[in-house]
């Protein structure tokens, strides 16, 4: 459901532009960093939430408020607003942000650390997401093409609440009991994580549209990072921190910075090659929904693949290669001809890139669900949904820039290579820093395995 919103506004985002007026490129970015933005940044309160609440009662509120929002969001069809639109997509965001960590600490309660079962059981969670873009991006086109295109959401709406009642009666009530100690909420390290991470996310996507050069942007950064870093000061003196800085070691550092890296070159390959296959080879929305279809099957192959590499390698050598896969599916999209056969270069890399999905996230998770105590694994599933939402909404606001300001920007086809460029950049980046990763903890630990 979480990417199936992301897929429902992206492939269908220039009929949906067309009842704004046409917005620039860069105020169609919003159509997609708003709703990452605050993904993104809700989950790890979200976490916290679940674990004072129960995370039954915090999965269900999910689909509930997904559902309010997603009907609000197709009302902007009668609004004609694109800010309305924008800011309803951000609030719609705030619905997956409570899902995720939760449904993921479900998982962690559920099953035993360490247990095949539960590497298996995240490995599945991890390879819906292709499926969940290509439904989303497939239905947000029938009815964009074929209806209107609220209708996308008003119907998603609908089967969220639909998912709501029926969170109800399946989770079982073993887990929907709240824990015997609660903790209590940090309401200032909320209110200062939340203020930073929007800050600074407001100044990387207004960059390209507004130019870097205009004081409020880079104020609105300072002021950002100014906030994060209370925050950290905050945390470090908070006798129930909502990150507690003493559990970020370095090896959960490598893994958080490869998870921003990784999926920061996928959010500009999936927004750059999605607009290279509509306004280069002229395909239609439903055409651009078919030719992602592969990723689901290739996405449950990841799946089998990275559960058996979670019981049989180190984690670090799966995320190793999860960066390498993440590398080869940008550098394959970003050489592709103005015209060429589908078969010769997109469909490989649309192939490639769900095994960097399905490898980084896995186990990512699986290592934090092990390092956490269970009254803690709403934090644990929400530190890596962070950095997955939160580097998709940043990475897009870097490539804009570099799409707006790179030499070539007044021709589409190059201004658009020169965005897969920056995400070649951080998809590299992450190939060295899950090399020295691998190396660091096979020197240190021996190919070690976790026990299952």
């Amino acid at each position: 459901m979480t990417q199936a919103a992301l897929g429902q506004a992206l492939v269908p985002i220039d009929i949906i532009a067309e009842s704004f007026g046409n917005p620039s490129p860069g105020e169609l970015s919003w159509f997609i960093a708003g709703y990452s933005l605050t993904v993104g940044t809700f989950i790890m309160i979200s976490g916290q939430l679940g674990d004072i609440f129960g995370h039954k009662r915090m999965f269900t509120f999910g689909y509930a408020w997904l559902g309010v929002w997603s009907c609000f969001t197709g009302f902007s069809g009668y609004v004609e607003s694109q800010i309305y639109f924008d800011v309803c997509r951000a609030m719609q965001g705030i619905g997956p942000a409570l899902l995720m960590p939760n449904a993921l600490a479900l998982f962690g309660r559920a099953y035993a650390p360490g247990s095949m079962r539960k590497n298996i059981v995240f490995s599945i969670f991890g390879a819906l997401a292709p499926a969940g873009f290509v439904i989303g991006g497939t239905f947000g086109s029938l009815f964009a093409q074929w209806a209107w295109w609220p209708w996308a959401f008003w119907s998603y709406g609908i089967a969220a609440f639909g998912l709501a009642a029926f969170s109800l009666l399946a989770i079982p009530r073993a887990l929907s009991d709240r824990p015997a100690v609660r903790p209590k909420f940090d309401a200032a390290g909320s209110l200062l994580v939340v203020a930073g991470l929007v800050l600074v996310n407001v100044a990387f996507n207004n960059g390209p549209l507004y130019g870097w050069d205009t004081p409020h942007v880079y104020f609105i950064l300072l002021m950002g990072l100014m906030c994060l870093a209370g925050f950290i000061w905050v945390e470090r003196r908070a006798v129930n921190p909502l990150l507690p800085i003493h559990a970020l070691n370095s090896t959960v550092g490598f893994v958080l910075t490869l998870v921003g890296l990784g999926w920061g070159a996928f959010g500009v390959w999936v927004f750059y090659t999605v607009r290279f296959l509509q306004h280069t080879r002229n395909e239609t929305p439903l055409m651009v929904s078919a030719q992602f279809s592969p990723a689901v099957i290739a996405g449950l192959v990841a799946a089998g693949l990275t559960g058996a590499l979670l019981t049989h390698t180190p984690v670090s050598f799966v995320m190793m290669l999860s960066m390498i896969a993440f590398f080869v599916g940008v550098v394959i999209s970003t050489f592709q001809p103005e015209q060429q056969i589908y078969w010769a270069q997109t469909f490989v890399s649309i192939v490639i890139m769900p095994f960097g999905m399905d490898m980084s996230f896995p186990a990512a998770t699986v290592l934090l669900s092990n390092h956490m105590p269970p009254e803690h694994q709403g934090l644990a599933a929400s530190l890596v949904n962070t950095v997955v939402n939160y580097s998709i909404s940043i990475a897009l606001g870097i490539a804009g820039t570099v799409e707006v300001y790179a030499p070539g920007n007044q021709d589409p086809v190059r201004a658009n290579r020169n965005a897969h460029y920056a995400a070649m950049g951080l998809a590299g980046a992450g190939v060295m820093f899950g090399t020295v990763f691998f190396g660091k903890t096979l020197r240190k630990e021996g190919w070690k395995v976790m026990e299952h």
